[in-house]
């Protein structure tokens, strides 16, 4: 089977959509399979890769995000007829939802990712009500279903939008590489700094308004109003950079560029007592995962998926600095913290990720080929 996977919220530095859509393509392969990419370009046009061919096209910057769009649909017509796959696989239900279409018309199996939690960003992001946000969702989402042969979601959170109006949407969790993300040292002999020693905490995640980082921010000056000696490392890059250094001027917080060697990042991060993890509209949370991977507990919102992801490995506040502070107060004063970080992210892994993909995609082919012999 030959899945090609588009997609255009990907750039040098963008993380989730880019870590799954890489592990996605090299377990497609090794199960058998020939697996193609198109992302937005810069880089080479033509590459082959672990994950398969990746093809990279001319796209329009979209100023203060740091992402580009691909938005010449007769060129990427085009390209994707010279492909020929038997399914596609689009991570995106917005500027890349004619493809779905596309596919209908040449008997092509159609699977659409939802990455993004559609009503949380007309929500927060947009000053639309919240009533009319939710119609307004229910509109897209309806549409995107219309459009594609099936819908996939990394949660239950992301799924509810869909379900909420009838719309079959399988749940498929994503996976975290537990190889690179291992804890330094054995999470069964970590121990807490004693009174007066520092703590240090980690924020790892984009630094853009969906995020909420500032919430992170605010937990640090929580925590050093309460008398607490602590320093928090922010890994990430992101439009509020400037912002939050601004922000932080007076606490110990210190901000770290992008970091692409993930092995660096892992051990970096291993480093923590307790991570912090505020998105409120996270549809899955790779991040916070992949920080309890590496046996360090997290703090994470009530709301959107993360609590479905951080379970049993940390602890689910609300989202208002003291409610985190006493979330971090609570992990360090928690017996194994750091070992059941780690056992949480056991529960999911890549290889398992891409088998449930698989089976949908092999579902949506064997229907379009039953429509074809009916016909």
């Amino acid at each position: 089977m030959h899945i090609l996977r588009v997609a255009n919220f990907v750039s040098p530095t963008s993380g989730g959509i880019k870590t799954a859509l890489r592990a996605w393509g090299e377990h497609y392969r090794e199960l058998g399979h020939r697996a193609t990419l198109i992302i937005p370009g810069p880089g080479p046009e033509i590459s082959e890769e672990s994950q398969g061919t990746v093809f990279r096209v001319p796209a329009t910057p979209v100023p203060g995000t740091g992402y580009s769009l691909m938005w010449d649909r007769r060129g990427l017509s085009r390209l994707m007829d010279a492909i020929g796959p038997d399914v596609i696989e689009v991570s995106d239900r917005s500027t890349t939802r004619w493809m779905g279409r596309w596919a209908r018309r040449r008997g092509i199996g159609s699977v659409m990712i939802s990455h993004e939690h559609m009503t949380g960003i007309l929500v927060r992001r947009t000053p639309v009500p919240d009533t009319p946000a939710a119609w307004m969702a229910d509109v897209i989402n309806r549409r995107s279903a219309h459009d594609y042969d099936a819908i996939v979601c990394p949660s239950r959170f992301a799924a509810e939008e869909f379900h909420r109006n009838g719309i079959d949407a399988h749940v498929v969790p994503l996976g975290v590489d537990l190889e690179t993300f291992a804890p330094l040292h054995d999470p069964a002999d970590y121990h807490p700094p004693p009174p007066g020693s520092r703590v240090q905490l980690v924020h790892c995640g984009r630094l853009s308004p969906e995020k909420r980082p500032a919430l992170s921010v605010e937990t640090v000056r929580e925590l050093v109003r309460r008398g607490m000696d602590v320093e928090m490392t922010v890994f990430g890059h992101g439009p509020l950079r400037d912002e939050l250094l601004e922000r932080s001027r007076d606490l110990p917080v210190v901000f770290h560029s992008y970091i692409t060697d993930r092995a660096e990042l892992a051990a970096r991060m291993g480093a923590a007592d307790v991570a912090v993890s505020p998105g409120p509209l996270e549809t899955f949370g790779l991040a916070a995962l992949e920080v309890m991977a590496c046996g360090v507990p997290a703090v994470c919102t009530d709301e959107g998926a993360l609590q479905e992801v951080v379970g049993e490995g940390g602890y689910v506040a609300r989202s208002n600095p003291a409610a985190f502070a006493d979330g971090v107060e609570a992990l360090l004063a928690r017996p194994r913290s750091h070992v059941r970080a780690r056992e949480q992210a056991e529960r999911f892994n890549w290889r398992a990720s891409a088998e449930r993909m698989l089976a949908i995609h092999e579902q949506v082919l064997a229907g379009r080929r039953g429509s074809h012999d009916g016909g």
